[in-house]
Parts: C-alpha cells; sequence; structure tokens
C-alpha cells in the first residue's frame, strides 16, 4: 500500500516546478557558478526555458547573478531554508526529551509546534497512554485564531504581521470559536500578560488545549510546546493548579536549551 500511494503521487507532480529542483540541484561545490548555455546543456531543456527558471529564482533570491561574469549562482534564500531547517530540527531533537518527561507526568498528550511561511505546525508529539484521548496529527497545519499555539504566536508577532494574518474572515471550527476580530485581540493581550493561551474547544468540540511559547537567544519565539486532551480531564481546576505550572517549567527548559528564557 505505501508503494501504491507514492506512485499516485507522482501524478500530482508540476513540472516546471521539478525543473526548477533539478536547476538549483545543479549547483554544487565543484561549480559554484554555472551560465545559461551549461545549465541548458544539463537539464537538456531549451535556453529560453532556463533563462525564465533562472529569473523566477532570482526574483524570489533562489538564485543570484554575478555581475562580473554573467554566470548564475545559489542566492540567499537558500541559506536561510537551511538555517531554518536546521533550526526546526534542532528544535524537535531538543524537545523530545522535554515532551516525554510532561506527557509522563500528565498522562495527556503533549507537542511542539513552529511557524514556518505563514502557518503553524506540529513537528513533533508524544500521545497520551490513556484510552481516552486526543489523536495527533503532526505535519498537519492548524488554524491561528481558534488554536492554543496559533494564539501563543499571534500573541508574539509585531501588531502589522499580527493584522495581516487576521486580514481574512475567521473560520468558525466551533460554537466556541471567536471570530470577532476585536475580541481575538484582547484575548491576545491577556495571552502575552499571563504567558500561556488556551483552546476552550474553539478548535474541536470536547477538546482543550494549553500552549505556552519557547524562546531562542534572540528572545523570539521559536516555537510552542502544548498538552491537549479532553475537556473533561482539562478542567480549569486541574489547568491552573497542574498542568500549566507544568507546562511552564517545561517551556523554560526548552527555552535554556535553545538559549533563551521566558521574559
Amino acid at each position: 500500500m505505501k508503494v501504491a500511494a507514492r506512485e499516485n503521487k507522482s501524478t500530482y507532480l508540476i513540472q516546471t516546478v521539478c525543473h526548477a529542483l533539478d536547476l538549483l540541484g545543479q549547483f554544487n561545490c565543484d561549480r559554484a557558478e554555472l551560465g545559461v548555455t551549461e545549465l541548458s546543456r544539463r537539464l537538456a531543456l531549451h535556453k529560453n526555458n532556463v533563462f525564465r527558471l533562472l529569473a523566477t529564482l532570482e526574483s524570489r533570491n533562489f538564485i543570484e547573478q554575478n555581475s562580473s561574469t554573467g554566470n548564475y549562482r545559489l542566492g540567499t534564500k537558500n541559506l536561510e531554508m537551511g538555517q531554518l531547517y536546521s533550526r526546526h530540527m534542532e528544535l524537535r531533537q531538543l524537545a523530545r526529551p522535554v515532551l516525554e518527561t510532561m506527557t509522563a507526568a500528565l498522562k495527556e498528550a503533549s507537542s511542539i509546534i513552529i511557524m514556518q511561511g505563514g502557518n503553524i505546525i506540529p513537528i513533533f508529539d508524544v500521545d497520551s497512554p490513556l484510552p481516552v484521548r486526543v489523536v495527533s496529527r503532526p505535519g498537519v497545519w492548524l488554524p491561528f485564531h481558534c488554536t492554543a499555539p496559533g494564539k501563543v504566536f499571534l500573541a508574539g508577532m509585531h501588531d502589522k504581521e499580527r493584522r495581516q494574518l487576521l486580514s481574512g474572515e475567521l473560520a468558525c471550527r466551533t460554537s466556541r470559536t471567536i471570530v470577532d476580530k476585536w475580541l481575538l485581540l484582547e484575548e491576545l493581550d491577556k495571552v502575552a500578560k499571563c504567558g500561556y493561551a488556551l483552546d476552550d474547544e474553539e478548535m474541536e468540540e470536547g477538546v482543550r488545549c494549553v500552549s505556552v511559547p519557547v524562546y531562542d537567544k534572540t528572545m523570539q519565539v521559536a516555537g510552542a510546546v502544548a498538552v491537549t486532551g479532553p475537556a473533561t480531564r482539562l478542567g480549569d481546576e486541574r489547568l491552573e493548579g497542574e498542568i500549566i505550572p507544568v507546562l511552564l517549567r517545561s517551556a523554560a527548559e526548552l527555552s535554556r536549551r535553545l538559549g533563551g528564557e521566558l521574559p
């Protein structure tokens, strides 16, 4: 079944994107710079097609042209993406023992979430050992306005970036979802002051989630740690008396491992 699923995905490939990625793959330590003619020969593409690919990649800083030779080389966006990947992998590796300890103590699911390209996505989860639990979905994009990690990221943003992300209509996921932007902004102010965010059955009925930011050495929000479980187990008293204190300590520990600390 896995092989069949992989073969089916080939029908969704976009040829132009494949050509662009193949073009980027031609640059290496041996040939840091290449011209249109050489790239055309290597890729078996017409020069006009190669030039259009280069122009597109150059507009996004994946490729830059050497003004002295006229040849092309990798742009700064590749370094940025590589550093971002390394940062996320480091965060995942550092978060794993922290999340495992947290789940062992609370018996509830825990996760580490990152923001990437205007989206938030869980990169590592530890499931609850209890028979009734919330099933984790790593790799699935989460909405900002109705999830605890989303609110954590929104609360840590500059006002311009936050308003841009909230420029469209807020989708109503449950009867508890906050769809009024002014009410959401008021809640985000509270999140910034208290240091944690709550999803009170706003994403899924019967599910609550609480989340705390993780800071890197530049004191930027590098990620968010979260605890998720059935609303029947995550009541206000347990949240305030047990879960949030453990979550804050865990986030502080992870922040220290990244060279940062909770403000």
